[in-house]
């Protein structure tokens, strides 16, 4: 089932200048249209200026399109009566978390978005207890957030998303401030919400690495998207996500250096544990 739909989508930051003429005016985003299914776990890859963190931001209404159109359950969202009900179906979480923390303790952090929305007592309290064992922060409840790891930060600000129950969850480069701990923290918790809760997960990111478990990878480059597919289809066209200036994850660029020599696999791997796997096959 589709449960977001960008149509034609095109996005311009306008410049500070008064008397600027519109056809001098550079799209970030030119004419993108994708579908984002319920349940899925959605990556979008692209360096930075393709336009992803941009479109991330159009998911739920932060930016409002300068032609097309995006559709969130069918809801239009330049439809400006719309607005609330378009950002509790989908929730956020940006790139530093410290953007996002706003209380003194962990647990009436998570707590402030579903107080905002006039949540009863005794539901919010469910609530943040329930969002915070969701990403394995529960016993950090008592803490305070300016004392925690980069990824413990970013798993309480998904926490106070999923607090206010969103049907999604958009993560415009969660890892990108973090340690590799803290980046496996982050993947870990949003994929287990994926897999086990069923919230659908849009991935903005430029690690390939984060990608490898996702459902569907698209490419975005100059504010277009280029291709799109399993994580399979897209590394699978090594050379192309380079002219790009993308990487491919490692395992897979190891093994298409080896098929160049001569090594024949039967398709390259995505990551560590398939690579064996794959050399074991060829070479035992």
């Amino acid at each position: 089932m589709e449960f977001i739909r960008t149509e034609n989508l095109s996005f311009y930051y306008e410049s500070e200048e008064d008397e600027i003429q519109l056809d001098t005016l550079k799209n970030v985003l030119d004419g993108v249209s994708l579908s984002v299914r319920k349940g899925e776990f959605l990556a979008v890859i692209g360096h930075n200026g393709s336009g992803k963190s941009t479109l991330s931001k159009h998911l739920n209404a932060i930016l409002l399109p300068t032609g097309g159109k995006v559709f969130v359950e069918g809801i239009d969202t330049s439809d400006e009566d719309r607005i609330y009900d378009v950002r509790r179906k989908v929730g956020l979480v940006l790139q530093n978390p410290d953007n996002q923390l706003v209380a003194s303790i962990v647990e009436e952090d998570v707590a402030f978005g579903p107080e905002n929305i006039g949540i009863e007592p005794k539901e919010i309290r469910e609530r943040v207890d329930e969002a915070l064992k969701a990403v394995d922060m529960y016993h950090y409840r008592h803490h305070a957030p300016h004392k925690l790891s980069g990824g413990q930060k970013q798993r309480v600000a998904i926490a106070g998303i999923l607090a206010m129950k969103p049907d999604c969850i958009v993560l415009d480069e969660p890892t990108a401030m973090l340690d590799p701990k803290g980046r496996e923290e982050v993947i870990s918790a949003i994929t287990k919400l994926n897999r086990e809760q069923g919230i659908t997960v849009v991935l903005i990111t430029h690690n390939m690495e984060e990608t490898v478990n996702c459902q569907r990878v698209v490419v975005m480059d100059k504010g277009k998207v280029l291709t799109e597919g399993t994580p399979y289809e897209v590394f699978s066209q090594v050379e192309f996500i380079r002219r790009h200036r993308l990487d491919v994850p490692q395992a897979t660029e190891l093994c298409q250096k080896l098929a160049g020599s001569g090594v024949n696999f039967s398709r390259l791997p995505l990551d560590a544990e398939e690579c064996i796997e794959k050399l074991a096959e060829v070479l035992l």
